[in-house]
């Protein structure tokens, strides 16, 4: 008996085994195809200025929603009146394919506006001009687990690696309650006020590196690329410059929910 016993586990044994090192394997080939899906609708936010060297001005990263003309990025990103001079105007730069025999992009400039800003989970919608970019799909993140596999997508450290989109992958390590700082006593309103009395809200923490250009860039469900989060809060160990030799390693991500929130006050009617 405890021969046949242990000639029936060993049957066993190796299709299971087989069976997870199949699904790790669909895993990883789904990774590629939900980046290519993803990138065409990241874009660069920025201010330009025709008169200043150099012209435009990296602040972050978004992502594209809506009718294809609606990008999201944090509040944080978007100038204040304080921050930019009169002539500089905010802009998305997105990466279309050009009309020639090869396959090549171009980063194109479109003018954009602030459609609606929320403060207190640092959300920021623009409207910006020109032909619809592909929209990426936004998945409740109510459905989000501690341990699941996720990626971003942004321009980290402000263009310095170049404004070609990088892709970090990582895990969600954490759904912590946190509430987001203000930049000054000024900007505590009464929404925000009552928020931290009552305790604040959840927020993805995460066991990958993001740097300062990837605030307002997609987190994304590395097998659908359904965006989950927006990058947001990145602590780093000392300044800007340092950031890449002395990264923390941890980077954080507002829920989504918070997004479709947004887009449903958008809505006529």
């Amino acid at each position: 008996m405890k021969k046949s016993s242990a000639r029936k586990l060993t049957s066993w044994s190796i299709p299971v085994a087989g069976l997870l090192l199949w699904m790790g394997n669909a895993a990883q080939a789904e990774v590629p195809e939900s980046i290519a899906r993803v990138k065409p609708s990241v874009v660069i936010v920025g201010t330009f200025n025709a008169t200043s060297s150099p012209r435009f001005s990296l602040r972050g990263t978004g992502f594209v929603v809506g009718d294809g003309n609606w990008a999201i990025t944090n509040a944080h990103v978007i100038p204040d009146g304080a921050q930019v001079d009169v002539d500089s105007k905010l802009v998305v730069q997105v990466r279309v394919e050009s009309r020639g025999q090869a396959a090549q992009s171009e980063l194109l400039t479109r003018q954009a506006t602030v459609l609606e800003v929320d403060k207190l989970h640092d959300l920021a919608l623009l409207q910006f001009d020109g032909a619809p970019v592909p929209k990426l799909i936004l998945r409740d993140s109510d459905t989000v687990r501690e341990g699941q596999s996720v990626a971003f997508t942004g321009f980290p450290i402000g263009g310095a690696l170049g404004f070609s989109a990088v892709t970090h992958r990582g895990m969600v390590s954490s759904i912590t309650p946190i509430a987001l700082p203000s930049a000054s006593s000024q900007q505590l309103n009464a929404r925000t006020i009552a928020s931290l009395r009552s305790g604040s809200f959840d927020i993805f923490q995460l066991d990958a590196t993001a740097y300062p250009g990837n605030s307002g860039g997609p987190m994304f469900d590395i097998e659908t690329g359904e965006v989950l989060g927006v990058i947001n809060m990145v602590f780093i160990k000392g300044t800007k410059e340092s950031a890449l030799t002395n990264p923390t390693g941890i980077s954080y991500a507002i829920p989504s929910k918070y997004i479709l929130q947004l887009l449903q006050r958008r809505k006529p009617g």
